[in-house]
């Protein structure tokens, strides 16, 4: 197809006037934008609820009228190379590992929260689902929280890692992401995960040092999930069972707990079983131990992480993505949520 192209000429000397795109070195970007504006871009595409909104804010903010479809393009185009650009930082620090230096070790803890959220895709896998597991990770230390008067926390400064595929990639990004914020000079790195077994593969293979620590609030799901089918759905018997578990548990009362699931009669079908969630996660349910040296036991940071990075922009009614789109969005999210936009997005893809 040939596009025209008018040239301009100076009035007075009619010599050629360079087009305001190749002025602007736009001619060889994609979407005929500079840079920044690229950036710009990009960043209310992973901010707004969608890419039309995207676009009629940048209407409205800026005064640009750029169509939603190429705020599409644009942030995928984005998204893609801030997620290459993990990839390339997180594999060398992965390979990096045994450089890690431990000899100056200072008070504090550093929190690695782990954490999975499905985002509903246009492919299907093995099983004919279209549904993927956005893994996401959370990772602050007690120096980044402020305590309120309610006696609540506030995080002021964590960072958000999110990844659409294996735990084996994943692992590296978590790594990568944890060197960053000081792993390896901290007295204490704490691991909070819901017990998947490859959390706990990770954790051994890269923070060895780590105390692991099973959600206390998955674990208590699990004792409403495994408890309401034991007692025929009956409100006043199912609570009273699973509360006295609770407590138990909290008390660090394990074996009267183990005892109490075995004489509870027939295990429930479709259901956790619960003598083996606990048995596989012993050594992370120490709860009164965690709870004097004034550890966060429960991964309420990491689900409320879940809906910010992925809900609010990827689970609005009617979307299906592209797995590459979902992963191109989900890094942009990460960054923006992370106060990282400056120093990863906007410095690599100016510069």
């Amino acid at each position: 197809m040939k596009i025209a192209r008018t040239l301009l000429y100076e009035r007075v000397t009619r010599e050629s006037v360079i087009p305001a795109d190749e002025y602007l070195e736009i001619t060889v970007l994609p979407f005929k934008m500079t840079k920044a504006m690229m950036t710009e871009t990009a960043y209310y595409a992973q901010n707004q609820a969608s890419f039309k909104s995207a676009s009629e804010m940048l209407f409205r903010g800026k005064g640009i009228e750029i169509d939603y479809e190429t705020v599409r393009k644009t942030a995928e185009y984005v998204g893609n190379i801030i997620h290459n650009a993990d990839i390339l930082r997180s594999t060398a620090a992965y390979e990096s590992v045994s450089e890690i230096d431990y000899s100056s070790v200072r008070k504090g803890t550093l929190y690695i929260m782990t954490d999975g959220a499905m985002v509903n895709t246009r492919a299907k896998d093995e099983n004919g689902s279209t549904w993927r597991e956005n893994k996401l990770a959370l990772i602050f230390t007690d120096r980044d929280m402020l305590k309120t008067k309610g006696g609540n926390n506030i995080i002021l400064k964590k960072e958000y890692v999110s990844y659409v595929g294996s735990s084996e990639e994943f692992k590296k990004h978590i790594f990568e992401a944890a060197v960053r914020n000081g792993y390896g000079t901290y007295e204490n790195v704490v691991v909070i995960g819901d017990g998947a077994s490859w959390i706990r593969t990770v954790c051994h293979e890269l923070f060895p040092d780590a105390v692991q620590i099973l959600d206390k609030y998955h674990l208590i799901e699990n004792i409403y999930a495994y408890a309401k089918p034991l007692f025929n759905n009956v409100e006043t018997e199912y609570v009273k069972w699973a509360e006295t578990v609770i407590d138990k548990v909290e008390k660090g009362l394990i074996d009267e707990v183990f005892d109490i699931i075995s004489n509870s009669g027939e295990k429930p079908d479709n259901t956790v079983n619960l003598e083996s969630y606990l048995r596989n996660n012993i050594d992370k349910i120490k709860y009164v131990y965690y709870e004097q040296k004034g550890w966060f036991v429960g991964s309420g940071a990491i689900e409320s992480g879940n809906k910010i990075v992925l809900q609010r922009r990827l689970k609005q009614p009617g979307m299906r993505w592209n797995v590459n789109s979902a992963q191109s969005i989900l890094s942009l999210r990460a960054k923006a949520e992370s106060n990282l936009w400056v120093s990863h997005v906007h410095s690599l893809i100016c510069s």
